[in-house]
């Protein structure tokens, strides 16, 4: 096997948006930085690629809420530094029965962090939006001021090119096959498919839907991370109503509680189309996917919520276009950022199952990814929640008091 001859202080494993945001810490920090990737750069069989986030701050989880916000002047750092947008300010609107638990725990992370937000009724929210959103009787609306756009493959793109900027080596077509103990140095030895070695002192892992495969063949840990493969899709806007659904046309990111989580984003990508997808997917192996065959979109959910919420001025009768992308799911739809332990102890840190929520952290994420691998903490994070002991003491996570969102279909 070729040993590179050079010796990092972390070598990165995968570079999707976490990957990469993790890098971009490392690096600007003046750390010696490899970042490897099993496939090439800004690939579209993950859960990194694709046109749109969302980003919001309305948690039903409170624990969340520094991690967005921090995430929220993140972004803007970056984008000074790389000199143009990946995130575009939008409001939020959250809306669902006034009984859902869901809606009433965000409710109560708005009021325990002083969040700026209303809680509007039918009538409030028709006046306020202009009749361009509509909500039954019996339902309440959260609006927030914190909402935006995030665009996904651009995104990472940045965060390569900082770490990049900033010193680090970036290697993709790299599949990362085995991580060992440097017994001469005391890091870590990291060998790719094609026979390379690579050393460093320390190692973080964020491959996404493969995480369950790769740690359980390095640490024998048997993470609960479930891939899904998720189809998101786009609707017309009827004629002469295009603008009333567009970014920077007060229309908010949206997102509806329910038996069917429903979320969307106004019109950005592609102009006179607007994004309503359903939050979940269906289980799939990230090596062998159906891509789109092994489970059904579903529609009648999607149709019956758009004729009900935009006042007849999006067609309801099919979706004009689909993409597909990959959540990792865990049972609790918690994150497992934490140490793998075992030989390794501190090591070698792993970031995965961010559930199809994580994107819109992951500047905060990779700083904190970052921290863990060089001081053995994260600073301003509780980690308890996180924590991949979790699942030892309660199969199913986190314990929370409302519904999960995600919809296996």
């Amino acid at each position: 096997m070729a040993d590179s001859g050079t010796q990092y202080d972390v070598i990165v494993v995968g570079a999707g948006v976490m990957g990469s945001s993790t890098a971009y810490h490392l690096a600007k920090t003046g750390n010696k930085v490899l970042i490897l990737e099993q496939f090439d750069f800004l690939h579209h069989r993950g859960s990194s690629h694709g046109e749109s986030r969302t980003i919001r701050a309305t948690y039903p989880e409170d624990y969340y809420h520094s991690l967005v916000m921090e995430s929220y002047e993140l972004w803007r750092t970056a984008e000074a530094e790389i000199g143009y947008r990946v995130y575009f300010p939008a409001e939020q609107l959250d809306i669902g029965h006034s009984d859902d638990k869901s809606l009433a725990a965000a409710v109560d992370t708005c009021k325990k962090h002083s969040i700026p937000h209303l809680v509007l009724d039918r009538e409030q929210l028709a006046e306020k939006y202009s009749g361009r959103v509509e909500i039954p009787a019996d339902w309440v609306a959260v609006w927030s001021k914190y909402g935006g756009v995030i665009k996904p493959t651009k995104a990472v793109s940045m965060f390569q090119t900082l770490a990049f900027k900033n010193g680090a080596d970036l290697k993709d077509n790299a599949e990362v096959v085995e991580i060992k103990r440097d017994g001469s140095s005391g890091g870590v030895v990291v060998s790719v498919a094609n026979g390379e070695r690579f050393r460093g002192k320390k190692c973080v892992v964020t491959v996404g839907a493969w995480a369950r495969k790769l740690v359980k063949s390095v640490g024998g840990i048997e993470l609960p991370i479930q891939p899904l493969e998720a189809t998101v899709s786009y609707w017309r806007i009827k004629e002469g109503a295009e603008g009333e659904y567009a970014i920077g046309g007060n229309f908010p990111t949206f997102a509806s509680y329910g038996d069917t989580y429903i979320y969307g984003t106004p019109s950005l990508e592609f102009p006179g189309l607007i994004k309503v997808a359903v939050h979940g997917g269906h289980r799939c192996d990230p090596d062998k996917r159906s891509w789109g065959s092994g489970g059904q979109l579903p529609i009648t959910a999607l149709k019956k919520w758009i004729e009900g919420r935009f006042g007849g001025r999006v067609d309801s009768s099919e979706p004009v276009s689909t993409q597909l992308c990959m959540y990792s799911m865990t049972p609790d739809e918690d994150f497992v950022i934490d140490f793998l332990g075992g030989e390794f102890g501190k090591d070698v840190v792993i970031g995965g199952g961010f559930s199809g929520h994580g994107f819109k952290m992951s500047p905060a994420i990779g700083r904190i990814l970052a921290d863990l691998a060089l001081k053995g903490v994260a600073e301003g994070l509780e980690l308890k929640y996180f924590r991949i002991a979790r699942f030892e003491e309660n199969p199913k996570g986190n314990v929370k008091g409302f519904a999960d969102q995600v919809r296996l279909h």
